[in-house]
C-alpha cells in the first residue's frame, strides 16, 4: 500500500516485518527515547496510520495536526489511557490494542514481585553485594509466608484471574474485587474494604481511568494489614506514590512491588528509592520475547486492517463502525 504511516519505535520483529511487506511508505522513529511532542507532530503529519506505545500522548490535538487523512490509531499496548479514545471515536477514528497476548506475562510478573517483595529478595542480594553477609543468622531478613495466607485481587479481568490461576499452586486464599467478573479458580467476591482487611497480598489489576486515579490512597493503605504486601503492576496513576511512601516509611504496611509508577520513568529523586521496602522494576510486565513479538505483530495487523478499511482485529472503540 502507497499509504504513508509513522511508527513511534522501533518495535520486534514480527510487526515490523509485517508492516513492511504492506507500506512502502513507513516511516519509522529509530532513536531510543521517545519523539518529543513536536518531533511526533512534525514526523507524523501526512499520515495515514500512527503506530504508538504507552510513551506517546495521543489527544485531540495531534489527531488534528496529523490531519483528516489519519484512518487509524494502533497501540502496541493493552491500556489506552495514553489515547484520548473520545476524540478518536469523535473523529471516527478507530483505536486498536493489543489484549490477552500478554496476559500470562503479567501475570508471571505479579508473582515474581509477589514473591520477591514477601522474601525481601532485592534486599538481600544489595545485603550480600554491600559485603555484610558474614554470617547466618536466625533473624536476618525475615519475610512473609504465602502458606495459609489471603491473597487479594483488586480487578478481576484477564490478568487478575491468570493470577487467581497461579495462587492456586501457593494455597493461597484468594479473594477479589470487581464490578462486573464472574468467579473463576475459587476466588471470593467480595467487597473493597473485606478484601483490604482480610488480604496478606493485595494486587492491583485495574485499567487507569477517572474512577481508579489514585485508587490505592492514604486510606486504602489505612485498611490494609500492617503485614500485608502491595503490589502494582497495572498503571502507576492508580497509585498515589506519595501516601505509599508514608504508609512504607512508617511500616504501616510489610512492603511494595511495583512495575509501573507515574511518571515513567520514576525520577532518581523520588523518595520511593530511599526505601528498604519497596521494590520497583522498569514496567517490565510483559517484557518476554514471546509476549511483545506478539503485541508488536497485534499492532501490525489493527494497522493493516485499518488501512485496507477492515474493522480492526482488536478495536478499543467498536462504536465507530456503528
Amino acid at each position: 500500500m502507497s499509504s504513508k504511516i509513522f511508527v513511534t519505535r522501533i518495535i520486534p520483529a514480527p510487526g515490523l516485518m509485517l508492516l513492511r511487506e504492506h507500506f512502502s511508505h513507513l516511516d519509522l522513529w529509530t532513536a531510543d527515547l521517545p519523539p518529543s511532542r513536536a518531533e511526533l507532530i512534525a514526523r507524523a503529519h501526512g499520515a495515514e496510520g500512527l503506530l504508538c506505545l504507552l510513551t506517546e500522548k495521543v489527544d485531540g490535538e495531534l489527531m488534528d495536526a496529523i490531519g483528516s487523512q489519519l484512518k487509524v490509531i494502533s497501540s502496541m499496548s493493552v491500556g489506552v489511557d495514553h489515547i484520548d479514545v473520545s476524540a478518536a471515536t469523535a473523529r471516527r477514528i478507530p483505536v486498536g490494542n493489543t489484549p490477552g497476548v500478554l496476559t500470562d506475562a503479567t501475570a508471571d510478573q505479579t508473582f515474581a514481585l509477589l514473591l520477591a517483595a514477601a522474601r525481601r529478595l532485592a534486599e538481600g542480594e544489595r545485603y550480600l553485594r554491600a559485603g555484610k553477609w558474614v554470617t547466618w543468622s536466625p533473624s536476618l531478613l525475615l519475610g512473609a509466608d504465602l502458606a495459609d495466607a489471603t491473597l487479594g485481587l483488586v480487578g478481576f479481568g484477564r490478568i487478575g484471574q491468570a493470577v487467581a490461576k497461579r495462587a492456586q499452586g501457593f494455597d493461597l486464599r484468594v479473594l477479589y474485587h470487581s464490578p462486573s467478573a464472574k468467579s473463576a479458580y475459587n476466588a471470593q467476591p467480595v467487597d473493597l474494604n473485606t478484601l483490604l482487611r482480610e488480604s496478606d497480598f493485595v494486587s492491583i489489576h485495574v485499567p487507569l481511568n477517572a474512577q481508579t486515579s489514585r485508587l490505592v490512597n492514604a486510606d486504602f493503605l489505612s485498611q490494609m494489614k500492617p503485614n500485608a504486601v502491595l503490589v502494582n503492576t497495572a498503571r502507576g496513576g492508580v497509585l498515589d506514590q506519595t501516601a505509599l511512601y508514608h504508609a512504607l516509611k512508617s511500616n504501616r504496611i510489610f512492603a511494595a512491588a511495583l512495575d509501573v509508577t507515574d511518571p515513567e520513568p520514576l525520577p532518581m529523586d523520588s523518595p520511593l528509592l530511599e526505601l528498604e521496602n519497596c521494590l520497583i522494576v522498569p514496567h517490565l510486565g510483559s517484557a518476554s520475547k514471546k509476549t511483545r513479538d506478539l503485541m508488536s505483530l497485534l499492532a501490525a495487523q489493527n494497522l493493516v486492517a485499518g488501512l485496507k478499511g477492515e474493522r480492526l482485529p482488536h478495536c478499543f472503540n467498536p462504536q465507530v463502525y456503528q
